[in-house]
């Protein structure tokens, strides 16, 4: 894209079973970005029983092992078209936490992301680094069961996986465009630093309360910034990021923010209404966020004897890296037709 020049994101918000994701192209998508149900979470089994009713069966018998397996065998189904979808060299980020529970009179741990794990490295997936998301919590108590009598308290679960995998070999960047776009799509030096730490501490889980009169009662949301870290640290501009999971559409929103392409996939249909209501006005909410980022960066630039300066917006940098990052404005985001949308661009001056 030129300086000035408008440029334009496709969003796709799907209602469907990602099991068969079909609208997708093979090999067509760069980044997944998704947090799953969790199987053994309490709230997710009426989503899990609909989609195989021997769950349910093995639930009513106590058979908690064998349920938590079948619940995999369903998100099994999606990993193959995520295995499918991707291209070589593009990552998937699957955001999911374990789940304790009592199943007849046996309370155990159900290690969602040791089961991921397993099958994406089935899949021929490389695991990469992954990250240990820490949720803030105020809450008093620090452990579960008979309290200060050895041995039946339970170390609490304040965390989350964040899993990452590579499809194939690593991305290459060849041609001249392709090397720009990348420079463009670079990340501030200090937030490198954070986001590429194996421990996030900063991010606080968002209220899953759904205040819509034709929506479940609660949703599995995640923070708007933990698409949006994954997608700036993981893609390039005008990318295609997939969640398979849509929800209520945090990914939609992080990717229109990064100047991104994207897909979601949502099985409730009373979810993408919601998905319309968050995207009503979020322009302003885009562009006050990159806003906010940049000012961030000069306030942490004036700090420092910076070197560089960026060609684009003429702020400092620590690195040669950063001279070329090039941030957008939201222009508009035209949501008449939810299942193929467009959002425009201008240059950020």
């Amino acid at each position: 894209m030129k300086c000035g020049e408008p440029t334009q994101t496709t969003h796709r918000v799907l209602v469907g079973n990602s099991q068969k994701m079909s609208e997708v192209a093979p090999a067509s998508v760069d980044l997944v970005v998704t947090s799953p149900p969790y199987p053994m979470i309490e709230m997710w089994d009426e989503t899990f029983y609909a989609l195989n009713d021997g769950i349910r069966s093995r639930m009513q018998q106590g058979d908690g092992v064998r349920a938590h397996e079948l619940m995999h065998d369903e998100l099994d189904a999606v990993w193959r078209e995520t295995d499918r979808v991707l291209k070589d060299g593009a990552i998937a980020c699957i955001n999911i936490g374990d789940a304790t529970r009592t199943i007849g009179d046996r309370f155990q741990l159900f290690p969602n992301h040791t089961r991921v794990t397993e099958r994406f490295r089935e899949l021929g997936f490389s695991s990469l680094p992954s990250i240990i998301w820490r949720k803030p919590t105020n809450a008093p108590n620090k452990f579960m069961g008979s309290g200060m009598l050895p041995p039946g308290a339970y170390v609490t679960l304040e965390h989350e996986h964040i899993l990452v995998f590579r499809k194939g070999n690593k991305r290459q960047f060849l041609s001249d465009e392709q090397k720009s776009v990348r420079s463009e799509s670079a990340y501030f030096w200090e937030e490198r630093n954070l986001w590429f730490s194996d421990v996030w501490t900063d991010l606080r889980g968002v209220s899953q309360k759904l205040n819509h009169e034709r929506a479940r009662e609660r949703s599995g949301a995640f923070p708007f910034e933990l698409p949006y870290r994954l997608i700036n640290m993981y893609s390039a501009k005008h990318d295609v990021v997939l969640d398979p999971f849509l929800g209520t559409g945090t990914t939609t929103l992080a990717a229109i923010a990064s100047v991104r392409n994207s897909i979601g996939y949502e099985m409730d249909e009373t979810l993408p209404a919601i998905v319309a209501d968050r995207l009503a006005g979020f322009e302003e909410v885009a562009n006050d966020y990159t806003g906010r980022r940049i000012d961030a960066h000069r306030e942490f630039a004036a700090s420092r004897d910076c070197e560089f300066v960026n060609q684009h917006h003429g702020f400092r940098c620590v690195s040669a890296q950063e001279m070329h990052m090039r941030f957008n404005h939201v222009d508009v985001i035209d949501t008449a037709n939810l299942s193929n949308f467009k959002a425009t661009y201008s240059d950020l001056k």
